[in-house]
């Protein structure tokens, strides 16, 4: 293995061909003595890449300038593009660390007898890919189409536990909130958080009908006919996950206008018992006002049980108005 072989190997994960129902590693360099064999398959995964790195795998596999450059970069818009020889498809993942939702990018390269699978994310699963490309069921043999799909379904049924995920913790809080239990702004901020990362997700996921349908209608060499129900079962998968992405995401955004809803209900709530508690208190107020007037005449000043009638009067008409409003919900 020469300096920039062993250089290359610190990414790569996988480097196996496929021959007369066998696998074995290869190295790096021997990759293009095998690409466009008819009685061979090479898979190959690459964890985080380099520049230097991925533009030697184009020089291994002839793969197109306007795809690497695809492939270098890591904000890439999910897509399928045709090339002379080979197909690029660029997907975006979604996986559980913890209680953490990780994005990240699986960039591919689909050729005659070779699937690339360029990896820029902390997650794992790819092992399963490898583990069922040797041993595939019957009628099935490690191919281009046979990896590609096993890597897309993989890819979505990442999803699943994700949205799970939120859907748990959307419950959480809606149970919260249902509950009458007192919540502000955390509340509303967790919601926001849930909302925006369904929006991150919906954009991950939606892309790969398009991709799958793609592959079925227009590339029939990758989606073959003994594969085509696979494809077709990955395709339906991924629109069962946009529509519970997009139920969810309908379901936190009611969630969001209920809680701004309840909290300018609680508001009007509390204005009104202020307003309530001083109309209350504007009774006496009124009343015991008039005596800082400086009147010269006030003939009930003289009467002995003036004082005690008007304290009396005042009590007994707080009361009335006490109850008014009580019954009115305003205190």
């Amino acid at each position: 293995m020469n300096r920039f072989a062993f250089f290359v190997a610190e990414f790569i994960i996988d480097c196996l061909l496929f021959q007369e129902s066998s696998a074995q590693s290869i190295d790096f360099d021997a990759i293009s003595d095998h690409v466009g064999q008819p009685d061979c398959f090479i898979w190959i995964e690459l964890k985080s890449p380099d520049t230097q790195a991925i533009t030697r795998l184009g020089e291994e596999l002839g793969l197109h300038a306007l795809a690497l450059e695809d492939a270098i970069s890591t904000q890439q818009r999910p897509k399928l593009e045709e090339y002379e020889g080979h197909v690029f498809i660029a997907t975006r993942t979604a996986q559980l660390w913890e209680t953490r939702i990780v994005l990240g990018e699986t960039h591919l390269f689909a050729g005659s007898n070779y699937v690339v699978a360029i990896r820029h994310d902390n997650g794992s699963g790819y092992q399963r890919v490898s583990d069922r490309l040797q041993r595939p069921p019957g009628g099935i043999k490690a191919s281009t189409p046979f990896a590609l799909y096993l890597v897309l379904d993989l890819i979505v049924d990442q999803f699943r536990p994700v949205i799970m995920s939120m859907q748990e913790q959307f419950h959480s809080l809606e149970s919260q909130l249902m509950s009458g239990e007192k919540a502000g702004r955390g509340l509303l901020e967790r919601l926001y958080d849930i909302k925006r990362n369904l929006t991150a997700l919906r954009d991950a996921a939606e892309p790969m009908q398009e991709i799958t349908l793609n592959l079925i209608r227009l590339h029939p060499e990758l989606s073959t006919k003994e594969l085509k129900a696979y494809y077709r079962d990955i395709h339906d998968h991924a629109v069962r996950v946009s529509a519970a992405i997009d139920r969810l995401r309908v379901s936190s955004s009611d969630a969001m206008q209920f809680h701004l809803a309840s909290l300018s209900v609680k508001q009007s709530e509390s204005v009104q018992k202020l307003a309530g508690w001083g109309a209350l208190l504007a009774l006496p107020t009124v009343i015991f006002s008039l005596y800082g007037m400086n009147f010269e005449f006030m003939p009930e000043l003289k009467w002995p049980w003036a004082y005690p009638i008007l304290l009396l009067l005042t009590g007994v008409g707080m009361l009335l108005l006490y109850k008014r409003l009580k019954r009115r919900g305003w205190i």
